[in-house]
């Protein structure tokens, strides 16, 4: 029998940490959310989420910043995730308090038409409008951690366009993010603690490809 490498240990090694750290990593990042979540009824507090929701946009571009340093061989995870963290902290957060606030207006729009006859009209536009922030979103943030110097506007416009030109892959992404929502509802320390950071890293490889016909060499992501 054919005896394991070292090299395929510690190949083994290095990704199961990856996934552990990120884990704890995004625990720490998106604290403010992931308490409402667990203490509170989703249902009746989701203001209170989408003003969290934000918060959250530092600590997913750490953990792809740290999924492309692991790519290149980076093993300090830790230090991948603060870098990255850093770089675009602020157009992070400026990405997810767009998307929080096309939510809100989505949600406040569906509960006040949910009664009237023209609803079956405006329900469905409503959802596609938040698809479309939901599946642009991880295509912005992987952008930012590939150029963390792109514009805020280029950002936002090259995400929509790219999520919509390669629906495919935003509808796996999608999917993902609501299995894991699902597995959150029914086991969130198995979702918290395992499952994040490998729903993270396929919604971080989708939107990386879907961002290959515009990723420089250089700092920033040309617009489409």
């Amino acid at each position: 029998m054919r005896r394991i490498s070292h090299d395929t240990y510690a190949s083994i090694f290095s990704t199961v940490y990856l996934g552990l750290m990120v884990n704890v990593l995004l625990l720490v990042g998106c604290a403010p959310l992931v308490l409402l979540l667990v203490t509170t009824d989703p249902a009746a507090s989701w203001p209170l989420l989408l003003i969290a929701t934000p918060l959250c946009g530092p600590a997913l571009v750490g953990a792809f910043t740290a999924f492309r340093a692991h790519g290149l061989g980076e093993g300090r995870v830790v230090r991948a995730f603060v870098a990255g963290w850093r770089r675009a902290a602020l157009r992070a957060l400026a990405v997810g308090a767009i998307v929080a606030v096309v939510l809100a207006i989505v949600v406040v729009d569906v509960r006040a038409v949910t009664a009237a006859s023209w609803s079956v009209l405006v329900v469905p536009l409503c959802a596609t409008i938040a698809l479309l922030a939901l599946a642009a979103a991880p295509v912005a943030l992987t952008a930012l951690a590939e150029a963390p110097a792109t514009p805020l506007r280029v950002l936002l416009s090259t995400g929509a366009v790219l999520a919509v030109r390669r629906w495919y892959l935003s509808a796996v992404s999608l999917l993902v993010l609501a299995g894991q929502a699902a597995l959150f509802v029914t086991s969130p320390a198995l979702a918290l603690g395992l499952t994040a950071a490998p729903a993270l890293y396929l919604i971080w490889a989708n939107a990386r490809y879907t961002l290959r016909p515009v990723l420089p060499a250089d700092a920033t992501v040309a617009a489409v």
